[in-house]
C-alpha cells in the first residue's frame, strides 16, 4: 500500500493556542481515512494543515513536516500549488452564488489558466459525472446559478469543483453534517466510488459514517492523535482506553 501523505511531528497554533501537538500519521493512497473526536479536538485544524488552508488565519503557524510524495508542502511548494494537489470540501456547501453551475465547476480551472472552451466543457462534464450530479443538472448548466440547487446538490457541485483541477487528495471536513439522510447517503456512495482514484480524508462526528466509508480511522483528543488503526479495530478493539470511552459514548 502506497502512502499519499506522511505527517511528522506536526504542531499548529492559532495565536497562543496550541491546537495540534506532535501529530505523526501516515495516510495511505487510494483509501478513505476518517478522523473522529469531540469538538475542538484539532481534527479540522489537522486537515487544513494538509493543504495549507490553516495559513489563511493570520495568527496561525505550523511546525513539523507534511510530505506528499517527495514534496514537503511547507518547504518545497507554494500554497497555490498545494491547494491544487489537495482539494477541500467544507462542512457547508459554498457555491459562488453569482455564477452558473458550469462556471462554479470551471472556476478552479480558469484560475489555473485554462480557457479553451472544449477543455472546460469536457472537464465540467467529467467532474459532474464523478460527483453523481451530471444527470440532475446537465440541462441547466448555464441557466441556473450554483446557489439555486438543493443543499445536497450544492455539496456535490462543490465536490465536482474540487475534482475539476484533478487533485491527488480530497479533504472533506464534515461534508454531510448539514445534509438530510438521502443526501448524506449520496455523499457516502461518492466516497466509495472516488477513493479508487483519489486519496480521501474525511473529518466526521458521525462514527457510523466513519465505520461505513473509511478503511482507516484516527481518533483525536485535545490536539493529539491518540490512536490510528484499521477502522474495524478502532471500533471493536481499540488499544487506548480513551478511544474506547469516546466510541462507547462515555464522553464527547
Amino acid at each position: 500500500m502506497g502512502l499519499a501523505i506522511r505527517v511528522e511531528n506536526l504542531n499548529a497554533w492559532y495565536g497562543q493556542t496550541h491546537t495540534l501537538r506532535d501529530v505523526s500519521l501516515n495516510i495511505p493512497a487510494n483509501h478513505a481515512t476518517a478522523l473522529i473526536g469531540p469538538s475542538g479536538c484539532g481534527k479540522s485544524t489537522f486537515v487544513r494543515c494538509l493543504n495549507r488552508m490553516h495559513e489563511t488565519n493570520p495568527t496561525a503557524r505550523v511546525e513539523g513536516s507534511v510530505i506528499m510524495g517527495e514534496t514537503d508542502i511547507y518547504k518545497d511548494a507554494s500554497p497555490v500549488e498545494i491547494r491544487r494537489r489537495v482539494g477541500m470540501v467544507f462542512q457547508r456547501p459554498n457555491p459562488f452564488p453569482t455564477m452558473s453551475i458550469y462556471d462554479n465547476v470551471a472556476s478552479g480551472l480558469k484560475l489555473n489558466g485554462f480557457s479553451k472552451r472544449s477543455v472546460l466543457d469536457e472537464v465540467v462534464e467529467r467532474s459532474l459525472k464523478q460527483a453523481a450530479l451530471w444527470d440532475e443538472v446537465k440541462d441547466d448548466l448555464k441557466k441556473k446559478s450554483g446557489a439555486s440547487l438543493s443543499g445536497g446538490q450544492q455539496q456535490r457541485m462543490c465536490i465536482a469543483r474540487a475534482l475539476a483541477v484533478d487533485p491527488e487528495v480530497l479533504l472533506m471536513d464534515e461534508p454531510a453534517s448539514a445534509l438530510d439522510p438521502v443526501s448524506t447517503s449520496k455523499i457516502e456512495d461518492l466516497i466509495f466510488q472516488l477513493k479508487d482514484q483519489y486519496t480521501i480524508v474525511i473529518v466526521t462526528h458521525n462514527m457510523q459514517q466513519a465505520a461505513r466509508v473509511a478503511e482507516n480511522t484516527g481518533f483525536f483528543l485535545s490536539g493529539k492523535l491518540v490512536e490510528f488503526d484499521k477502522t474495524h479495530k478502532i471500533f471493536t478493539n481499540p488499544t487506548d482506553k480513551r478511544t474506547e470511552d469516546y466510541i462507547t459514548g462515555r464522553f464527547g
